[in-house]
């Protein structure tokens, strides 16, 4: 099958996209330590020709969302991925802002973007996104940023595990902890405005998965 790409990603990433330096093992105080908890809202994205309970649920204070390569992408017509998302509707191009959940990701899911940071409003020629953290099959259950960098942890399938993704505009500076432990920094794609969004876009084969749950929105 033809795989689709997200606006050109790959094009638009390059292999010049590298992560910060990580800084594993560091000293840091908690990282939610002086945020706010916000309110937050989504939509649910899905393939533009399916119910939405056809490939999402919300149970139990869970929300689990699948896709299949084979799907049909969020729009008709669209060049993109088939996807399962929450789409978030806090948009936002300056201040301070942390996505916060707990994620469960079966094994045997290969090649989605599980969480990420969209670039809504942007200047042309640059990418649509600013992060996107991609699961792969490999050693257990691997994060990467995007499909092609640095390994960010390996042995994530089939356990529950917290994720934190921190976005400090002014600098263009954004932040990962995994379990509450600094993973490292990285640099946006600059000026834009922005929304996170989390679930499957799938770029691999077959079924992708992931579950979410204790999903929380913190601001400064």
């Amino acid at each position: 099958m033809h795989r689709r790409t997200l606006f050109g990603l790959a094009a638009s990433a390059g292999a010049g996209a590298t992560a910060a330096a990580l800084l594993p093992g560091a000293a840091h105080a908690a990282p939610t330590d002086g945020w706010t908890r916000t309110d937050f809202s989504y939509t649910v994205q899905k393939p533009w020709n399916l119910n939405v309970n056809d490939r999402y649920s919300h149970s139990g204070g869970v929300h689990t969302m699948w896709v299949y390569d084979t799907d049909q992408p969020h729009t008709q017509g669209s060049p993109t991925d088939p996807r399962t998302e929450l789409r978030w509707h806090q948009e936002f191009s300056t201040g301070q802002h942390m996505w916060d959940g707990d994620i469960y990701v079966p094994s045997g899911t290969d090649g989605p973007s599980i969480v990420q940071i969209l670039r809504e409003d942007r200047p042309a020629g640059t990418p649509a996104t600013d992060i996107m953290f991609w699961f792969q099959a490999a050693n257990g259950g691997s994060i990467r940023y995007y499909d092609f960098g640095q390994v960010l942890a390996t042995g994530m399938a089939n356990r529950w595990f917290n994720f934190k993704l921190a976005h400090w505009t002014q600098s263009g500076t954004l932040g990962v902890w995994i379990d509450d432990r600094w993973i490292g920094s990285f640099q946006d794609r600059g000026p834009a405005r922005r929304y996170f969004k989390n679930g499957v876009y799938h770029h691999g084969s077959g079924r992708a998965e992931a579950r979410f749950r204790n999903l929380k929105y913190w601001t400064k």
